[in-house]
């Protein structure tokens, strides 16, 4: 599920880590945005639209959008296209426009 090799761009790995999404351990690359780990494990829907629950998944890669909002370390709205993994993260789906007195 990643692209592995490219004609004209080249990839650089960090250390495998591990991390949590809604609970359960998946692994993924250091330092490589968090949607790009989802997607590889094969995670397509990161949220659902606030207004009429729409799945939403990995669009514009590049921050622009809202489809990739999620709640990152207990955090909500982390655009996780652009958000770098680390080891430990704990990553949700967000409900809605996303609250900030998160407490689970």
């Amino acid at each position: 599920m990643r692209i592995e090799r490219h004609p004209i761009l080249t990839f650089t790995k960090g250390a495998k880590v591990q991390f949590y999404f809604e609970g359960e351990p998946l692994e993924g690359y250091e330092g490589e945005p968090i949607a790009a780990a989802l997607h590889a494990a094969g995670i397509r829907c990161l949220r659902h639209s606030p207004v009429r629950n729409r799945p939403r998944g990995f669009f514009c890669a590049i921050g622009n959008c809202s489809s990739c909002l999620m709640v990152v370390d207990g955090v909500p709205n982390v655009r996780v296209c652009v958000e770098k993994l680390r080891a430990g993260m704990d990553v949700r789906r967000q409900k809605g426009k996303g609250d900030l007195n998160v407490s689970d």
